[in-house]
């Protein structure tokens, strides 16, 4: 977030939770990207603060609330504030109870397959109304045809985008795999080992689709101790993540850090994994 926004959204998100009654005398930014991630003390809230309409938001709260509800392995609202969004200089912010790392190590490739089934186990019990992966790769796709969105992006490279997006999405949907309510993106960054155990969070990406596509978020291990994956498919959904998250590098208002050099090297990456036929 650029620096005049975060420090607006900071302040969003302190008045917010003062007006709640929750005491903030200092502020930790714990991750910013499109949005904050705060932990305010001393109240121990972690406030995540968004830009522009709140409907994401109110799904995601939503969401979190029936998967908590089930005991599936999410973070959980701050019990202490209304569980709603609350709307406050441009700004969607919602508070979320803040668990402090149970250790500096990556989770186990076993304790992350067992979390992500029981995650995605609670998940077919929800009924809630979610986009289909399929729209992501959609999003991705018309992000790499605007030459005025991704003006850094020559056009060969734009082409063996275009097409891997184009031809995976294809033959992914070809397979008619059965679909479910996913999580999105459960990469290692929205898994927290917390004494709890694992516990995912940010679950505004939800999306249908097959198990093998949020397997292809997750280090390549974790799908060793994951039962009845189709790898072949695992195997497709891994290249078209890559040529997702490489597409939203290249747009000119992604704001990760390094972004055109990753991309770069993903290309690189792509240009390896993509089918014969793909290939320039």
């Amino acid at each position: 977030m650029r620096a005049p926004d975060a420090q607006r959204a900071v302040a969003a998100a302190v008045a917010t939770a003062t007006a709640l009654d929750l005491a903030v005398d200092d502020v930790a930014v714990l991750h910013d990207s499109n949005k904050l991630t705060l932990r305010l003390l001393p109240c121990d809230a972690l406030a995540r603060v968004a830009p522009g309409e709140p409907h994401v938001a109110r799904f995601e709260i939503d969401l979190a609330r029936r998967l908590a509800a089930s005991g599936s392995p999410v973070a959980a609202l701050d019990p202490r504030v209304p569980p709603r969004v609350h709307e406050r200089d441009g700004f969607a912010i919602t508070l979320w109870t803040y668990y402090e790392p149970a250790t500096s190590d990556a989770v186990p490739p076993a304790d992350y397959a067992d979390a992500l089934a029981r995650l995605h186990a609670g998940m077919r019990d929800v009924d809630l109304a979610t986009p289909h992966f399929t729209d992501r790769v959609e999003q991705a796709r018309r992000l790499v045809a605007s030459r005025e969105r991704t003006p850094a992006l020559v056009e060969e490279d734009r082409r063996l985008l275009a097409d891997a997006l184009a031809g995976l999405r294809r033959s992914i949907g070809e397979r008619a795999a059965p679909d479910q309510v996913l999580h999105g993106e459960p990469h290692p960054g929205n898994l927290v080992a917390t004494g709890h155990g694992p516990l995912f969070v940010d679950l505004e990406t939800c999306c249908r689709g097959p198990v093998e596509f949020d397997l292809a978020h997750a280090p390549d291990a974790v799908a060793d101790h994951y039962p009845g994956i189709d790898r072949d498919l695992l195997r497709q959904c891994r290249t078209l993540v890559l040529a997702m998250i490489t597409a939203w590098r290249w747009d000119r208002d992604d704001q990760f850090p390094d972004g055109h050099r990753l991309a770069a090297r993903w290309l690189d990456r792509l240009r390896t994994d993509l089918h014969p036929d793909l290939r320039r």
